[in-house]
């Protein structure tokens, strides 16, 4: 069973769809306790980063994915969902995240370092350049573009922790991954088989290790 955390700033709707078209067992949810019982969590997220992270300290969801993800469960974050697992963000201000990935948020600037310049936000279908083919989320992935819908995007300080990138204005981590903490910084459930694809490898990750434990 996944659990899509309902913290009011998600697209709660079409990350449901996709694991209805999968064929997953999910619930969608802001009771910490139907979400205790599930295998693993999707975070999604829509919006900006100071809200997304009031709203999940305000309703007890940041000790929740803390307490939860510190013990093994599997999250993988979607979107403004990616960002929050980030340590900072420099969206309106300076606002702290998550903290379970090394790094920053920071915003596109608009053009890149020979001054050609591109439109923020960024929207639209990207290569994805893997760096971590053997990762569990790039399975049977062989080539594919994803949707990208943001104005921010993460510095990772960790190379190893990008599982795969985007060329947007720079190199733009759109796949991220360490331990049990996923994140998808495009919309997977909008990318047609790659980004579908990438979503049941999520999945399936958790049942395996459902299984295993």
């Amino acid at each position: 069973m996944i659990g899509i955390i309902d913290y009011g700033m998600g697209n709660l709707f079409s990350v449901s769809k996709a694991l209805e078209r999968l064929d997953v067992p999910y619930v969608l949810t802001d009771d910490p306790e139907q979400l205790a019982q599930c295998e693993g969590l999707i975070l999604p997220g829509v919006g900006a980063f100071p809200d997304a992270m009031k709203s999940l300290e305000e309703t007890g969801m940041k000790e929740f994915i803390l307490s939860k993800v510190g013990n093994g469960k599997p999250l993988l974050g979607i979107c403004l969902g990616m960002q929050l697992l980030f340590d900072e963000s420099e969206e309106g201000g300076f606002t702290e995240g998550l903290g379970l990935l090394p790094g920053s948020i920071v915003r596109f600037t608009g053009k890149d370092a020979d001054g050609n310049r591109f439109k923020v936000p960024h929207m639209g279908w990207n290569h994805l350049d893997q760096h971590q083919p053997k990762s569990p989320l790039l399975d049977s992935i062989e080539d594919g573009y994803v949707y990208f819908v943001h104005s921010y995007y993460a510095q990772a300080k960790q190379q190893e922790d990008i599982i795969a990138s985007a060329r947007y204005e720079t190199e733009v981590p759109a796949v991220v991954g360490r331990a049990n903490v996923f994140g998808a910084q495009f919309h997977p459930e909008k990318s047609g088989k790659t980004g579908m694809t990438i979503l049941r490898n999520f999945c399936n990750l958790v049942q395996e290790r459902g299984d295993e434990s």
